[in-house]
């Protein structure tokens, strides 16, 4: 991989012109970013991302068409908190693009002056896949989302004064829109605050936290590693004990695990997605995402449960 990326590198290099371009070329590692940059840059910038929306954000495929992008970016907006730290690396390395090294105004963070939850006080690897530096998924907050559209704008603005305007005014638009759309959502989650709700992965740290919610359990054992039937039926005597309604399943989650605990359970499996265009209905953008998650986990909430499969305890040992 390390020999192909190196080739597919000089390829690159070759007869791209590194000169000014009308409009900024960013490139996002994730579908949410990318929108966001949309959002601030409107018709100044260009933008491209890395990983599908679809896809798990820790596991990304090294393209030879994501060192293309790379190569002939101007900003690179990346997630940071060590969500790409398995596959970027590589093809910034066969990008060999100075505009977005380490330090200089063209590699934006998005992390970069949050407050990350989840930071541990450890590294102890036994207790699976934890990030040195706090939970990754911090845009499932919309204030986050604020704070990461400001810093984009002011980048931008760096980058391109000559459009410092544009951009400032197309971050106050989203930030007006952010901010009165808030409340509504806050409001449409109110009835709720305190439940539980199940996910896969521990992806929902920052959407609990600000809507009231509890999601603090989890299908994975220990993050980024595989259901156990032992921790499984330990979450199904939880579910039943707590009365959850509500399973919360990412694109590229094991959908036939998540049917499984909800069959015994009574609950019901709801498809989110952290990125715009992940499920339907979310293609608009960020604030068109926070739209969809925020009804359509109120509506899952308000639902009664669903009746439980009904096995003779003979029937289920037979199965097994």
């Amino acid at each position: 991989m390390k020999y192909l990326i190196r080739i597919l590198s000089l390829w690159a290099c070759a007869g791209l012109p590194l000169g000014a371009h009308a409009r900024l070329n960013v490139v996002a590692t994730t579908a949410d970013l990318g929108a966001l940059a949309e959002a601030v840059g409107g018709d100044r910038v260009g933008v491209l991302t890395l990983a599908k929306p679809t896809e798990d954000p820790h596991f990304v495929d090294a393209k030879p068409s994501s060192i293309t992008k790379l190569n002939r970016a101007d900003v690179l907006l990346e997630g940071g908190a060590e969500l790409e730290l398995g596959w970027l690396s590589p093809l910034l390395e066969g990008a060999r693009n100075p505009r977005i090294a380490a330090g200089l105004p063209g590699r934006i963070s998005g992390a970069a002056g949050l407050t990350l939850l989840e930071v541990p006080a450890t590294l102890d690897r036994s207790k699976g896949d934890l990030h040195a530096t706090g939970n990754p998924h911090y845009l499932n907050d919309p204030v986050n989302a604020r704070i990461v559209a400001q810093h984009i704008a002011d980048v931008f603005s760096q980058l391109d004064p000559k459009s410092a305007d544009k951009y400032r005014a197309n971050f106050e638009r989203f930030a007006q829109r952010l901010d009165t759309k808030l409340p509504e959502w806050q409001q449409t989650l109110a009835p709720f605050r305190g439940q539980h709700v199940v996910s896969y992965h521990n992806t929902w740290p920052y959407f609990a936290k600000r809507f009231g919610l509890n999601i603090d359990l989890f299908l994975e054992p220990k993050p980024g590693i595989p259901p156990t039937p032992a921790h499984l039926a330990e979450v199904i005597g939880k579910i039943k004990a707590d009365g959850v309604r509500v399973i919360i399943l990412e694109p590229y989650q094991n959908r036939k695990t998540a049917d499984t605990v909800a069959a015994d359970t009574g609950a019901v499996v709801l498809e989110f997605s952290q990125y715009p265009g992940g499920v339907k209905g979310t293609e608009g953008g960020y604030l068109e995402l926070m739209d969809y998650t925020v009804n359509a986990l109120a509506k899952a909430l308000s639902q009664p449960r669903v009746p439980t499969r009904s096995a003779a305890p003979q029937e289920r040992n037979s199965r097994e």
